[in-house]
């Protein structure tokens, strides 16, 4: 399976300020490490999910996509902390917080959901994703790029749900930590401009960027990896199918 086609997902209810991480760089990203609890949901947090999510369908079905995206983020991690030998000691820290992180959108959308929540799939991985560290963090970093464009792709279905959109948005923000940082380990720029970005559009809410004051002298590559494209839920279940 092509790398370039692997995909989707997102991240972190950050509710507490202690929690909230930035990736500023590898050996100082986790200072935090294992005094973040991955079960740290505020029951507030879930109790507004569920009081959206029982009086809006529309939004049971993002909450319902969302979780599918998690649940797959949620098992690669597990599933590659637990492989022997394939993370260095020197980023091990960085993967088991960032599998925390998934691990409590699991169970913050599983909260919400109820008895509504699907169960989780089964899923499937190319050949060496777990036995090649290249090919993990290749996959994570295409996990994590397609996760931040997934959320931006929802944040119009959820404009009239405002707690659901807090929370939506309060992952995105994770999400798009986690692709920094990833982007990094893999060893490129902590933003989307490469051959996997989905940003080739130069309109951003419906406005041209390039008519916009004060911009004379950037070049259309910059004015796309200033912003993350959003991805429809279509598209993203699509570029996941492989891996169900």
């Amino acid at each position: 399976m092509d790398l370039i086609k692997l995909i989707s997902d997102i991240e972190q209810v950050d509710a507490d300020a202690s929690e909230r991480l930035s990736f500023y760089t590898r050996r100082k990203l986790f200072k935090l490490g294992s005094r973040v609890a991955a079960a740290a949901i505020p029951t507030i947090v879930a109790g507004s999910l569920n009081e959206v999510l029982a009086q809006s369908s529309a939004a049971v079905e993002v909450a319902k996509y969302a979780l599918t995206l998690e649940y797959l983020e949620d098992d690669f991690y597990q599933k590659g902390l637990a492989a022997s030998g394939l993370i260095p000691s020197s980023d091990r820290t960085i993967f088991s917080q960032i599998s925390k992180h998934e691990t409590a959108h699991v169970a913050l959308l599983q909260s919400a959901l109820g008895a509504g929540a699907q169960a989780k799939p089964t899923f499937k991985y190319p050949t060496g994703t777990f036995t090649s560290y290249q090919t993990f963090v290749a996959t994570a970093r295409i996990l994590e790029d397609t996760g931040v464009a997934a959320y931006k792709g929802q944040a119009g279905a959820l404009i009239n749900d405002k707690n659901l959109l807090q929370v939506a948005l309060q992952i995105h923000s994770v999400e798009a930590r986690h692709a920094s940082e990833i982007r990094r380990l893999a060893g490129l720029k902590g933003w989307v401009s490469d051959s996997v970005s989905t940003n080739s559009s130069l309109t951003q809410g419906g406005v041209n960027l390039k008519t916009l004051p004060n911009t004379t002298g950037i070049s259309d590559d910059n004015f796309r990896a200033a912003f993350d494209e959003p991805l429809t839920s279509a598209q993203v279940l699509a570029i996941a199918a492989p891996f169900l």
